[in-house]
């Protein structure tokens, strides 16, 4: 014999009946969201781990698992391609309760562009962060 122990409350149905329902916890606080950018780029972390290992046989194959165009999931996959500076930045961007995102994959791509991952630090810190934080090391000091 299986005994269920759950909290119900009665309400008032039409014509005078009377309805159970499950009694609502007290809300909790929203949760924030994580930017779409951390999580493209968590994705695109854990699709090359995939090519590398083998588990799927191109990107083609990637996209057509992940129900997404081939070109798109090139453009995730150029993230890999950032510095690893900036992606950790990316993924540790502090979660948002509004809607707007500060950072789009769109205005990166020509930061992943750039082979120099110094000339990428000072493209993505001056455009995206408005020159917040400045690229410390110079590739000629390398």
């Amino acid at each position: 014999m299986i005994t269920v122990h759950k909290k119900l409350s009665i309400a008032n149905a039409n014509k005078g009946r009377k309805k159970l329902k499950p009694k609502r916890e007290a809300a909790s606080k929203p949760l924030a969201k994580v930017p779409r950018i951390s999580r493209l780029m968590a994705l695109a972390i854990k699709y090359q781990g995939m090519l590398d290992r083998g588990e799927v046989s191109g990107v083609t194959e990637l996209a057509r698992l992940c129900h997404v165009t081939q070109p798109r999931m090139s453009q995730i996959l150029n993230l890999n391609l950032l510095s690893s500076e900036i992606q950790e930045d990316l993924l540790f961007i502090p979660h948002s309760k509004t809607a707007k995102q500060a950072i789009h994959e769109k205005n990166l791509r020509a930061v992943c562009a750039q082979s120099d991952w110094s000339v990428q630090r000072r493209e993505f810190y001056q455009s995206q962060l408005g020159g917040r934080k400045v690229p410390i090391v110079n590739s000629e000091n390398l």
